[in-house]
């Protein structure tokens, strides 16, 4: 059991990372002038590209899909509608406030799905999910460089974006571990992308008559598509139905990290001390959360 938890945690510890490279990716498609709405619809577009490429691929080998009914379809689009909702707020949220802002706002997702976690399942969190979700949060104040930031104007519309972006977050992960958990990874993926798009061309109508696609916004949508999308929805769908909801959410949060890891490298951006030092009690805290999986198995009380 231990060692079948250490494994799942580490595929949401990575759907989670990847994560990380999408703001860096938002960062140069705006810099390049496309709009936060086109960039919110190009993220499912192309995850939905890329999983039915996955899916062709596997049809050409001879694997058949799983036949569903329309509630299943239904039930798995509801799902991408939770995901894109995320991305629709959390680049709203950014263009109102500052990163580091928006950044603080989108992780209390991790105490958020704890706090579903104990009103849907009715199941205390252990000890160890609680210590780290406080940890997490300390080290996300630290990281996000939020104290380096000037906070005397701050848009009220843009924290009510970031923390309603934080409560999609933590959403999908509970309905990504308990909505098609039984189906194929690649087929429940298509899915979850086409619903994702529902929205996303919702935030963007003109997304196809704008002529972003032919000023080359395709090549950021493939590797939001990619990260954003295909990776942590095939991961997320593996490990979260053997997680609790609550410890899914603190794996998670490996996205910060991550994102701060890949600004550095690839945009140069400056880290000081406090956000090293965030880093690595965020790390601490996925640590602390697995305790009770990496200690060894107490032994029954042998019969006297």
């Amino acid at each position: 059991m231990q060692k079948n938890t250490l494994k799942y945690s580490a595929l949401v510890f990575a759907g989670g990372a990847s994560y990380g490279i999408m703001a860096t990716t938002v960062k140069f498609a705006l810099n390049d002038g496309f709009s936060w709405t086109q960039i919110a619809a190009s993220q499912p577009l192309f995850g939905t590209l890329l999983f039915a490429a996955a899916l062709l691929v596997l049809i050409l080998r001879g694997k058949r899909p799983v036949r569903l009914s329309p509630k299943r379809i239904a039930s798995l689009l509801a799902l991408g509608l939770t995901t894109c909702t995320t991305c629709v707020l959390y680049n709203f949220a950014l263009t109102k406030l500052p990163v580091a802002v928006a950044i603080t706002l989108l992780f209390q997702f991790t105490w958020i799905g704890v706090v579903i976690q104990i009103i849907v399942t009715r199941r205390r969190p252990q000890p160890a999910e609680l210590a780290a979700a406080a940890v997490i949060l300390g080290g996300t104040l630290l990281a996000s460089g939020l104290f380096s930031e000037a906070l005397d104007q701050v848009d009220p519309l843009g924290v009510v974006c970031g923390l309603l972006s934080a409560v999609s977050t933590a959403l999908f992960m509970f309905l990504s571990g308990r909505i098609g958990v039984d189906l194929p990874p690649i087929q429940r993926g298509l899915f979850v992308c086409l619903g994702a798009c529902i929205l996303g061309f919702i935030a963007c109508p003109t997304y196809f008559a704008s002529g972003a696609l032919q000023a080359g916004i395709w090549k950021y949508g493939l590797v939001l598509g990619a990260f954003g999308l295909l990776i942590p929805v095939i991961l997320f769908g593996i490990g979260t139905p053997h997680l609790p909801t609550g410890l899914s959410t603190i794996m998670a949060s490996s996205e910060l990290p991550c994102g701060i890891l890949v600004s550095v490298l690839i945009l140069g951006e400056p880290i000081d001390v406090l956000q090293t030092i965030g880093i690595v009690v965020i790390l601490a805290g996925v640590v602390v959360s697995q305790l009770p999986n990496l200690l060894p198995p107490k032994l029954p009380d042998s019969a006297t």
